[in-house]
């Protein structure tokens, strides 16, 4: 049999051809499959690496009022809770009252808490509500959820290694991971590295 000229490396190169389409191919798919996820998880990332300075899941909100004719013996009188919720303009249902000292009064309502000075006539609502998407997205971040979430969490951990694994070789020669592309892959190795050793 007659082997032509150049047949293997020929080969080879079909070979080397079809193993970067399929690269190609997997690296794509996978980029759109986590585009959704990835970009819950950034947001949410951002949001909950400064829960120093907010509170990424509510909105925290203070009203203070000042009430005539308070007092400790006034504020034992059955109509002293309803004129707090009008004296803020709330709608709610009182679901429960604490003393924890003389001079303060706290009543509990839905979504919030309103906080008496018996002495000042200072009242204070303190309102919490839902960030509603924001707060969805902490929670799926946390992986708060547990049981199928977790499941679902470690497929998007395993899809993006493989996005990064498959990146590496989308590019070839100079630019490539054997190249320029390699340092830039190296830079990003020993960024998070050297601020923990610093850190520590």
């Amino acid at each position: 049999m007659t082997v032509e000229p150049g047949y293997g490396s020929a080969r080879k190169r079909g070979l080397g051809v079809r193993w970067r389409g399929w690269n190609r191919v997997l690296h794509r798919t996978l980029g759109y499959l986590c585009a959704g996820l990835t970009i819950v998880y950034a947001i949410s990332g951002l949001a909950v690496n400064h829960i120093a300075d907010w509170n990424p899941n509510y909105v925290i909100r203070d009203d203070a009022v000042t009430l005539d004719g308070v007092s400790p013996e006034a504020s034992r009188s059955p109509d002293f809770a309803e004129r707090l919720l009008s004296a803020f303009d709330l709608d709610e249902t009182i679901q429960g009252m604490y003393r924890p000292d003389p001079d303060r009064l706290d009543v509990f309502v839905e979504g919030g808490a309103i906080t008496v000075d018996l002495t000042s006539g200072t009242a204070v609502y303190e309102s919490v509500r839902d960030r509603p998407l924001l707060r969805a997205f902490n929670v799926l971040h946390l992986n708060e959820p547990k049981g199928l979430w977790t499941v679902a969490a470690d497929l998007f951990a395993v899809a993006l290694f493989l996005l990064a694994f498959t990146g590496l070789f989308m590019v070839k020669g100079r630019k490539g991971v054997f190249g320029r592309g390699g340092v830039y892959v190296a830079v990003g190795i020993l960024l998070p590295i050297i601020y923990w050793l610093l850190w520590r």
